[in-house]
């Protein structure tokens, strides 16, 4: 069976889901980010005991379509934002499509009446999200930052992270240096 879950977000999310799925006799298949397949259909108890659970961890489990649909749009942008290094031989749109099997149109109709905001305003945030991480670790400039996240240029960069955070890359890196609070809210 294939069980969809909100807000899984990192490893620990991953562990947290196998551990509490094994603690009630179910055993995964496969587990991702968002998306857990185990070798047998939990029963209805077993659910809701795992629903309580994810709950309280601060994850959801998903039964509708079209929520599903729209946490896999932005696990595969994440995926890509976070996981690829070599830029793109398609586009977004493009990738998307193929990817999740169902036309690009369908899918942007889907995520904009789902989240209330277009696909692109979403890639831009996970874009911006990554170079927030990466001027906090401080390893690589700019430019690299730039290059690695397939930016047009340090300028494109610059100027959608001042519209996405109301500063510049530069203005954000001093204020994080100054303020260890916000390393909390990347």
């Amino acid at each position: 069976m294939e069980i969809f879950i909100k807000n899984m977000v990192c490893t620990r999310c991953k562990m947290l889901v196998k551990i509490e799925l094994e603690k009630l006799g179910i055993y995964c298949h496969e587990i991702e980010l968002g998306r857990v397949k185990t070798i047998k259909t939990p029963n209805i108890e077993q659910l809701r005991d795992f629903r309580f659970t994810l709950e309280s961890a601060g994850l959801e489990l998903i039964d509708n379509k079209k929520i599903i649909l729209v946490e896999k749009i932005k696990h595969t942008i994440t995926e890509l934002v976070y996981n690829f290094d070599a830029p793109l031989k398609t586009n977004f749109s493009d990738y998307l499509s193929k990817r999740l099997d169902f036309d690009y149109t369908y899918l942007a109709n889907i995520f904009s009446e789902t989240t209330g905001s277009t696909i692109e305003q979403f890639i831009i945030g996970i874009r911006i999200d990554r170079v927030k991480e990466m001027i906090l670790y401080n390893e690589l400039t700019l430019t690299q930052i730039s290059w690695k996240l397939h930016f047009s240029s340090v300028a494109h960069l610059s100027s959608q992270f001042k519209k996405v955070t109301g500063m510049t890359p530069s203005q954000y890196k001093n204020i994080t240096v100054c303020s260890p609070m916000l390393h909390q809210n990347v």
